[in-house]
């Protein structure tokens, strides 16, 4: 089946005008590390494997998905690579899909003995999410000593022609004296570092007020801290992220903003979880659920086709949602019915249910 999409075969677009290109799918929920602020206060329940999709399951997910405009799909986790099999299951969205970008979000602890291989899968990019670069700092907040892999993943990375970004939550008393570490780097290797405001995601969020670094105060830093260089408009906004050039530098500088500045408008994705569930909304738990269409002997594509469909239609304006979780209407905006296992952290106020984990970071 071709990739090939011509811009007006986009057929999944909303009431706000919105057209998706963009398919986040979540291969996995388990991970190798043990981040603070994904783990929560809470223990962590992982998807039972008999629940999780499959790979030719989630390769029929994109064939519809490509077929209906999507041009760009992510593979996420969890940790992507902590699944058995992942090369093989990029080969083969590689070989359905030759003209399809394909990019994959990792902790990068795994990455290095891929990196050479998955320019020929297709894989055009990776993010790599890494907090800090100080390693008893990286050990106490993922609970694993394994920065020196990180970095290692990293430079395989590049050295074998993958874009590569970092991505680093921003946490006030954690890693904001490092934010001149990061724009050095950024400066010494050709890779876009994005901080990413802390979002209060999932029950068992250990989110706060006191934790929370937005993008103003992060762009006053790094403008005392390097010579931020504006960008021609088509290179100022990537997908979410606002982007600086590094006077000097090689690399540049980015922050997503999806507290302080929603990009909701611009929002052409749709995210699919480890078992099967459709989310159109990061900041909404109404899920659509793809895998007994896809178990189901007579339902099986078309039912597939109609849900995603029927549920972009539906897609909600995210930052709708979170205003309306600040004025205390959190129960409401969860979805009828929804199970609420997990209450947040004392002081925490969660967005959503469902850990991003689950829901594909």
């Amino acid at each position: 089946m071709a990739a090939d999409t011509a811009p007006d075969r986009a057929t999944l677009t909303d009431t706000h005008g919105r057209k998706v290109r963009y398919l986040r799918l979540s291969v996995t929920d388990r991970c190798n590390l043990r981040c603070s602020y994904c783990w929560g206060c809470t223990e962590m329940r992982f998807i039972p494997h008999d629940d999780v999709l499959r790979y030719e399951e989630m390769a029929r997910i994109v064939d519809v998905a490509v077929e209906e405009g999507v041009e760009k799909v992510r593979l996420t986790g969890g940790e992507p690579f902590v699944r058995k099999g992942l090369t093989g299951f990029l080969d083969m969205l590689h070989q359905r899909h030759p003209a399809l970008d394909i990019r994959i979000t990792t902790n990068g602890t795994l990455l290095a003995p891929h990196a050479a291989a998955l320019r020929g899968l297709g894989v055009s990019t990776v993010n790599i999410s890494l907090d800090t670069f100080r390693r008893d700092r990286f050990a106490a907040t993922t609970g694993r000593d394994m920065l020196p892999q990180v970095m290692d993943g990293i430079h395989a990375a590049l050295d074998a022609g993958l874009a590569v970004k970092i991505n680093a939550v921003a946490l006030k008393g954690v890693n904001d004296d490092e934010l001149a570490a990061f724009l050095d780097f950024a400066r010494r290797h050709p890779v876009d570092v994005r901080f990413i405001e802390f979002m209060p995601m999932g029950g068992g969020t250990s989110w706060t007020e006191d934790q929370f670094w937005g993008a103003p105060d992060i762009l006053s830093a790094a403008e005392r801290l390097a010579e931020l260089v504006p960008l021609a408009p088509g290179e100022r906004r990537k997908g979410p992220a606002k982007l600086w050039g590094i006077a000097g530098g090689l690399g540049r500088f980015g922050l997503i903003t999806p507290l302080s500045d929603h990009f909701c408008g611009d929002c052409n994705r749709l995210r699919v979880t480890p078992d099967g569930r459709l989310r159109t909304c990061l900041f909404s738990d109404r899920e659509y659920r793809l895998r007994p269409l896809l178990r189901h002997p007579k339902l099986g594509m078309d039912a597939v086709r109609k849900v995603l469909r029927l549920a972009n239609r539906r897609k909600p304006l995210g930052y709708q949602l979170l205003a309306g979780v600040r004025a205390g209407q959190l129960a409401e905006l969860r979805g009828a019915g929804q199970e609420l296992p997990n209450a947040p952290c004392e002081g925490g106020t969660a967005v959503a249910n469902r850990r991003m984990s689950a829901i594909g970071g």
